[in-house]
């Protein structure tokens, strides 16, 4: 069968970038979800009200909507995991990417009952949304190497500038998590009216006040250390490679400042807040888009390569100005 069935590269990138694109859309609906105040839309799983199709209610629609889309993303994931093994040149990385994604997937859809039966429960909202952002990297990571064969792209002698781009990473999903608990100390808990459910309130009433400043402080320095690396790898003897994605990261994260002082001044209407969560998606996926820019390093002398690559005499020299 695995000789009858040969994927193309090019037809498997494709299937990765759909993966890809469906599970951030699926990240932006759950959004949706949330800050319509649809978590509880729908109060049983998987079913809604005990039925295969939800009342004509808006909340219980939006969220069985989003459990819908659900179906789409594990068709997509399932696809990119199946298929791996039949692409040729077989890559076992893309292989275990592929894996990840269905597994993932499951253990969304299980936190997500969980989320349910708990009534939405701070902790595990947090935690559904941190595995769908573990999601967009395993993704991210698929759709990157299928579009590259591990010989094609040269690799970088800047370990400085790829080191700090790399450094990057954690700086952002500290960002991340400390909006996420934002979110959980505020009015958009996901509920509708009538629906009690726990928000985060360590500090009294001031919690939500003493998280967004932190979170901001915390985006700040992510900030600033993006402008940094952003002339490190300008400088002579760098490799700018990674210029342009940590360019727009820059403009994202100018761009969120600006989003979340405006949802702050306006009492954090739902419309902007969902803004804010989508552009903290568009600016992860930047940050993975450099990281991969940067590329892999070369091995210092004496170290072996062992990614599968053809040696420089079977492969042509790769461009220098490639990216």
């Amino acid at each position: 069968m695995r000789d009858r069935l040969r994927i193309t590269p090019q037809l498997y990138a494709t299937v990765a970038l759909v993966a890809l694109g469906a599970l951030s859309l699926i990240v932006l609906t759950g959004a949706g979800v949330r800050l319509t105040g649809s978590g509880l839309g729908c109060p049983d799983w998987p079913k809604c009200y005990g039925q295969a199709v939800p009342p004509l209610d808006t909340h219980a629609v939006i969220e069985f909507g989003n459990r819908v889309l659900t179906g789409f993303v594990g068709f997509a994931v399932i696809a990119a995991s199946i298929l791996a093994w039949f692409r040729r040149p077989f890559r076992w990385h893309l292989a275990l990417f592929g894996a990840l994604l269905p597994l993932g997937v499951i253990g969304q859809a299980i936190l997500g009952g969980e989320v349910v039966k708990h009534h939405l429960a701070p902790g595990l909202v947090m935690s559904h949304f941190i595995l769908s952002m573990l999601l967009l990297d395993a993704s991210f990571a698929l759709a990157w190497c299928a579009r590259y064969e591990p010989w094609e792209r040269r690799r970088s002698n800047d370990r400085l500038g790829v080191w700090a781009v790399r450094a990057l990473v954690p700086l952002g999903q500290l960002t991340i998590a400390a909006g996420t608990v934002a979110t959980a100390s505020g009015p958009h808990a996901g509920a509708h009216a009538g629906q009690l459910v726990r928000r985060f309130d360590f500090e009294g009433s001031g919690t939500l006040e003493w998280v967004v400043q932190r979170h901001a402080l915390i985006a700040t320095v992510f900030g600033l250390a993006t402008i940094g690396v952003w002339f490190l790898l300008r400088r002579p003897g760098g490799d700018n490679r990674a210029v342009q994605p940590l360019t727009a990261v820059i403009g994202l994260l100018a761009l969120q400042g600006v989003v979340g002082g405006v949802q702050w001044a306006l009492k954090l209407p739902s419309e902007i807040v969902w803004v804010h969560v989508a552009l903290a998606v568009t600016t992860w996926l930047a940050v993975l888009w450099a990281v991969a820019s940067a590329g892999r390093l070369e091995p210092r002398a004496g170290q072996s390569i062992s990614d599968g690559r053809q040696s420089r005499a079977e492969r042509p020299a790769p461009a220098l100005t490639q990216s």
